[in-house]
């Protein structure tokens, strides 16, 4: 890309340091706690204690922080330069779990992991030529049910976060989301365009306020461990390699390369900038490498989040180096565990509230592309409505697929990755392959000639 198409495409518009530092931050509230699952997940199968969870968090904050950087700003065919924050990819949590749960443990995960992204990393420019398989109908299945995928994670948010939890749905929870998102709503109304762009951050902070105010959240904590903790190589052991670990990890690893092509075409559709093969290429292998590079500091297989799309979309900062700026607050809150404590002590609810907008203008922006598409086409209304029922069902009900093999349930335990799946078959069916359409026989096509 030239710098005069640099200069011109919105994703490489520079805001200043200060600007850009308050905008990724709005960004890290927004993903801290999908990445901080994960970790927390597989360390609690593994049976780590609760500084060895701590470790697995802080690494990957670290990890996900370089990622960013790698993701946003990009060296020669490294990183798709656009506003996609990456971190502890869920795809390969159940994956992980099962590994670590028939004896394989944390290195056979690490082994497979190093092997799966390696193999993705190499594929990178063959998988990115799918791209000419994604026109605005399936674009926009995909968009919409990004959106429609992280709904629940809100509504899980808004009732506590944790069934476990004693106050878990309570209407004390509830009514602390909706006093944010009612926050978030007053601060869109604003005259100031500053304000409405900051309105998700603002509306953290004062829900914040608001929930210390009524006896919520624990800062008591904060100051109890270490404030400054560089991550170690290695420092849950070496890796091992298991045939059958990273078998399973590879389909997962084709499951994130599917998610995350998903992402960059969504993203490249909100800011409005152009997403070739060559782009998403270039995304994939940053997304690979860092991946290959995880388990060195004892992290796992990233991806681009897709909470972070949204919120791209809310606020209509398209600059990538906003979110580089995340990152190197991801890389410093992986040093300060301090820090990481403080975010983490943010009432859950809180963030549940002004998920619901984020998640929400997601999907919404998945509409906005399907209403372009011409509906008296009856072939166009079936790849929709399939598509995106084929990804509502594992949203709806996890347990749908528990009973085929492993393969199966990794492909298809996401929403995105259904979705995804099946808009692109049936476009090749309808619109590629064209089995189903007329067909004109040589005889009636001379015909037809002949009067021209």
């Amino acid at each position: 890309m030239t710098a005069h198409e640099q200069q011109q495409s919105p994703e490489h518009e520079y805001l200043g340091a200060g600007k850009s530092a308050a905008y990724g931050l709005q960004h890290v509230l927004t993903m801290y706690g999908g990445i901080i699952a994960p970790p927390l997940i597989v360390g609690t199968a593994v049976g780590l204690s609760g500084m060895e969870i701590g470790l697995l968090i802080a690494a990957a904050l670290f990890v996900g922080g370089l990622a960013t950087i790698l993701q946003t700003i990009g060296v020669k065919h490294i990183g798709a330069q656009l506003p996609l924050v990456q971190g502890v990819s869920f795809a390969g949590v159940a994956t992980m779990v099962a590994i670590v749960t028939t004896g394989g443990g944390l290195q056979a995960v690490y082994g497979a992991v190093i092997v799966a992204s390696l193999l993705g990393f190499f594929l990178a420019p063959y998988f990115s030529k799918i791209i000419r398989f994604f026109p605005p109908v399936v674009t926009g299945c995909v968009i919409t049910i990004i959106g429609l995928s992280l709904l629940p994670v809100a509504v899980r948010w808004m009732m506590g976060g944790n069934k476990s939890a004693p106050d878990w749905g309570s209407a004390e929870n509830i009514c602390l989301a909706l006093a944010t998102l009612a926050i978030v709503i007053i601060l869109n109304m604003a005259g100031s365009a500053t304000i409405r762009r900051l309105s998700i951050l603002l509306a953290i902070i004062l829900g914040t306020v608001l929930a210390f105010m009524f006896g919520f959240g624990d800062f008591s904590k904060v100051g109890e461990g270490h404030w400054l903790q560089v991550p170690s190589f290695f420092a849950f052991g070496m890796p091992t390699f298991e045939f059958t670990a990273i078998l399973s990890m590879i389909i997962v690893t084709l499951v994130i390369m599917t998610e995350t092509t998903a992402d960059i075409i969504a993203v490249g559709e909100i800011i409005g900038t152009d997403v070739d093969s060559k782009r998403i290429s270039d995304g994939l292998r940053a997304d690979m490498l860092s991946s290959a590079a995880a388990p060195i500091f004892g992290s796992f297989m990233q991806s681009a989040f897709a909470q972070n799309v949204g919120l791209v979309a809310i606020t209509g900062i398209k600059s990538r180096y906003v979110v580089a700026a995340g990152g190197i607050i991801l890389v410093v809150l992986g040093l300060l565990p301090v820090m990481g404590r403080f975010i983490a002590a943010i009432p859950v609810p809180v963030l549940g509230g002004a998920g619901l907008v984020l998640f929400g203008t997601v999907a919404a922006s998945g509409i906005r592309t399907l209403a372009k598409i011409d509906y008296n086409d009856q072939k166009n209304l079936i790849i929709v409505a399939t598509s995106i029922a084929a990804g509502m069902v594992p949203i709806i009900d996890h347990s749908f697929y528990s009973d085929f093999p492993k393969w199966v349930q990794t492909l298809f335990h996401s929403g995105i990755s259904s979705t995804c799946l099946m808009a692109i078959i049936l476009n090749i069916l309808f619109n590629h392959l064209k089995l189903f359409g007329p067909k004109i026989s040589i005889k009636s096509k001379q015909i037809i000639d002949s009067h021209h």
